[in-house]
């Protein structure tokens, strides 16, 4: 018998169960590792470039679009690659890769050969190990789990894993800036990246080679997933939605690190608690958000997380006075934000979901991801020029009321503000039709967010 998660008995048995697959813990295990590294950079890094390089706005908003821009061209590419190889292999490549480029800044900080464009060509080339693994993770943990069942057991752990270090991440990141220095807190990154791999090498379920297919042009197979995002009228406006979104993120995170820690004399550690606390919000409103569907109007949960997401942002540039009470309002906007995001990020995560055939997943996703992330990756450099003629509160007034703006026109145009409910599944165009040139991968990915951090 098939134990299913969140139906009564069955959920005890599928995390029993869970806990007791070897290869799906010790996976789990790595990617906790990882995902804990990871944050650390999210922090770790740009305060190199600040404190350490002494960077200026506009280099800080290179540095933002070399983190993103990787997604935009790579991902579609990558989406087709992962799906004809094996799994597990790209995402030890990934991780060597991301471990050794990591641990070259405390070495080359050591030896007094960082700077400026040396770490530019890490971000660019980190971020590409980034968009490799995480296409490849969301398509490996089926192999582990087999049975279909098992599947939101496991998505729930690994997303609940990606909060608690969304959370506690950037405050440990933090403490170690102020421990030691931005450069050598990066080496705790490489060392997670090393736990990771050995995990993965530590693995014994044998992942088999993707069936053999008729050949088709990775032309053709990437156009069909940017004419279905395009054709959608939901996908489309989701698309778009998603990467304005990430354009004001990426345009104000980078610019209200360098305003704290240079203006306002913020320490990084109570930076980083910063961020932690406000990733809280994150976890509270993944607890939330299904119960508020349920009960609410669906597009009046989507209007109002998209406001919480963006409006609080006005107070990062408009907050004054003693450090204690910076602390808090800036914890305040950052922990609504979080709050919002995740709250979107689920409504959006699902509409796309319902309303694509699962034939056409795999590639809708790896086009929705490119423009989100395209778009976003604009952000920081336009944010680095504002500032650098204007002044960076300047430019953070800027691009929080353009957000503002931006949210406006959103709930007012949006398709999904008008929707009551859920749509309905579409049906599968590969159900219907002959021959293996139709099939496509089938399965839905973990619900992750879609907007940048």
């Amino acid at each position: 018998m098939t134990a299913r998660a969140g139906v009564g008995s069955g959920d005890t048995v599928a995390r029993r169960s869970l806990w007791h697959n070897r290869d799906f813990v010790t996976f789990w295990s790595g990617e906790t590792l990882s995902l804990f590294g990871t944050q650390i950079t999210v922090l770790a890094l740009p305060l190199t470039a600040v404190i350490t390089l002494d960077a200026q706005p506009e280099q800080l908003g290179i540095l933002r679009f070399l983190q993103m821009v990787p997604y935009l061209l790579f991902g579609p590419l990558f989406g087709v690659w992962v799906d004809r190889h094996r799994r597990r292999t790209a995402m030890i490549g990934a991780n060597v890769v991301r471990m050794v480029l990591i641990g070259l800044i405390p070495v080359l900080a050591g030896l007094g050969q960082l700077n400026m464009p040396v770490l530019l060509v890490i971000t660019f080339c980190v971020g590409m190990g980034a968009v490799l693994f995480d296409i490849s993770w969301m398509s490996f943990v089926p192999t582990l789990i087999r049975d279909p069942g098992y599947l939101v057991d496991a998505n729930s752990k690994l997303a609940a894993t990606s909060a608690t270090a969304d959370a506690a991440g950037p405050g440990v990141a933090g403490a170690l800036v102020n421990l030691l220095s931005a450069p050598v807190a990066m080496a705790a990154n490489a060392v997670t990246y090393l736990g990771s791999v050995i995990s993965l090498l530590l693995i014994r379920t044998e992942e088999k080679p993707p069936p053999a297919t008729v050949k088709r042009r990775i032309r053709t197979e990437l156009a069909q997933g940017f004419a279905f995002v395009a054709g959608n009228r939901l996908v489309r406006w989701i698309a778009l939605v998603g990467g304005l979104a990430n354009f004001f993120l990426s345009a104000t995170q980078p610019m209200f690190i360098l305003f704290a820690v240079r203006e306002q004399d913020v320490p990084s550690s109570m930076l980083g608690l910063i961020f932690s606390i406000g990733a809280g919000g994150g976890i509270i409103g993944g607890m939330i958000c299904r119960r508020l569907i349920e009960r609410l109007h669906l597009g009046r949960v989507y209007a109002g997380a998209l406001c919480v997401a963006f409006v609080p942002a006005l107070l990062l540039p408009a907050a004054s006075g003693p450090t204690l009470v910076l602390g808090v309002l800036y914890t305040v906007a950052w922990f609504l934000g979080s709050l919002g995001l995740t709250m979107v990020n689920i409504v959006i995560m699902s509409v796309r979901q319902n309303v694509t055939p699962p034939s056409l997943l795999g590639r809708m996703n790896a086009a929705v991801r490119a423009v989100m992330f395209g778009l976003g990756a604009l952000g920081g450099p336009i944010a680095g020029l504002i500032a650098a003629t204007a002044g960076v509160r300047e430019a953070l007034w800027i691009s929080t009321g353009c957000s503002g703006v931006f949210v406006l026109c959103g709930v007012a145009l949006s398709p999904l503000t008008r929707m009551r409910t859920m749509p309905g599944a579409a049906t599968d165009p590969a159900d219907q039709a002959d021959g293996p040139d139709h099939a496509g991968p089938g399965s839905r990915p973990p619900s992750v967010p879609e907007m940048a951090d």
